[in-house]
């Protein structure tokens, strides 16, 4: 197979992989950079609703859906409306995300982007080396293949055997199944953003309802569960339709449905990195273990990636482990051993805590004073057990 070598490789063009070229894209250091992008698919619509807190205005706002200054929490211990002033809750729909950033990778000639599927990749002596697939459609015979070098190969190709058969850490599916519902009279209280309902039936796991009013006529309502394992589709369903008989709403249409499954582990996926490889979003451990959340997340990691690549040669230097690890560590630790508490954790969080501090320790951005106050405002007992099991 003959070899066509570049600069930079990027495998997978989701959020994380796209999020990277339009960095590079818009920054001059890269500009006699040759850059490849593959992917299976590269039209890929409204295949993620992203959600996301942030002060004030924000980068992507000229694409937001949706945005909300106030949230709703709910449990049978504690039910709040909140206003989270100075923050907001934002929502993106992946089509108009990948198109604006398309927009501009396009632009650049540097930046070349291949229909294929990725068959393997290795580190090198001087690079990675990357083994692709030409197909006739996603699922088709391979017409064939190709070998291509990079100097860097950022992937987000999930390695799952690598977390998911390990036991040192445990991993927890934050897994989800949303109705986009269209009423034909005014409904939903679009002003408000349902955040995490759990007065639904918990089964033994950590579940809530997440609604998300679009409009007077449309919202997105989302069966979501903390849990280990994943359900058959008619339960994740019937929850929905027991929830909205519940809030009086019989008269709708489903527009739209989105299914998924997002790992939530402490696992240190930057064992995984090397020189020359680095793994990035979901992959890269990018997704905040304790919520799930990965597009804020992904959106700093980018810029910290893009002015680490103008000072740095080893990649497996970029990830360090932060004492945010160590927190969602110990509550994952609970959440695996004691499932059905979830509930009464975040409602504990939530009555006791303050929101903006609440948010600042979701986004890893908390004072010590403030890690202590997050700390102090849920039960002990479970975090002191899962620390004791974890020191001896």
């Amino acid at each position: 197979m003959a070899k066509s070598r570049y600069d930079y490789i990027i495998l997978g063009a989701g959020a994380s992989g796209l999020m990277l070229a339009y960095r590079m894209a818009k920054d001059a250091f890269f500009n006699d950079k040759s850059i490849l992008i593959l992917d299976q698919q590269k039209e890929k619509g409204n295949d993620r609703t992203w959600c996301f807190w942030e002060k004030g205005q924000g980068e992507w706002d000229q694409l937001l859906a949706k945005s909300w200054a106030k949230i709703f929490f709910g449990s049978q211990a504690y039910s709040e409306h909140l206003d989270i002033s100075p923050y907001s809750y934002k929502m993106i729909r992946s089509e108009s995300f990948y198109k604006a950033l398309w927009d501009t990778i396009e632009k650049k000639p540097n930046i070349s982007f291949k229909l294929r599927s990725v068959l393997s990749f290795k580190e090198t002596e001087n690079g990675a080396e990357v083994i692709a697939a030409e197909r006739k459609d996603v699922f088709g015979p391979i017409i064939e293949k190709t070998a291509y070098e990079g100097d860097k190969v950022f992937t987000s190709l999930s390695n799952y055997e690598a977390y998911n058969f390990q036991k040192k850490y445990p991993v927890i599916k934050q897994h989800f199944l949303g109705w986009f519902l269209k009423t034909k009279d005014d409904v939903f209280d679009d002003s408000i953003a349902t955040f995490m309902d759990f007065t639904i039936p918990q089964k033994g796991n950590t579940r809530f309802m997440y609604v998300l009013p679009i409009d007077k006529r449309t919202a997105l309502f989302e069966y979501t569960l903390f849990s280990k394992d994943l359900l058959p589709r008619a339960d994740y369903e019937d929850a929905i339709k027991d929830y909205l008989t519940k809030k009086g709403i019989k008269d709708y249409e489903i527009i739209e449905k989105e299914m998924g499954s997002i790992p939530m582990t402490s696992f240190k996926f930057s064992e995984l990195d090397s020189k020359h490889i680095l793994n990035i979003g979901t992959a890269g451990g990018w997704t905040k273990a304790s919520t799930g959340y990965t597009f804020r997340n992904t959106t700093k990691k980018t810029l910290n990636l893009v002015s680490f690549l103008k000072q740095e040669t080893d990649l497996s230097k970029f990830n360090k482990i932060s004492k945010h690890w160590y927190y969602d560590l110990l509550f994952l630790d609970v959440l695996a051993k004691h499932n059905d508490e979830g509930a009464d954790l975040f409602s504990s969080m939530f009555r006791r805590g303050n929101i903006e501090t609440i948010f600042k320790f979701l986004d890893e951005e908390s004072s010590l004073l403030e890690d202590l106050k997050i700390i102090l405002s849920v039960p002990p007992k479970r975090f002191t057990q899962s620390l004791l099991r974890r020191m001896f």
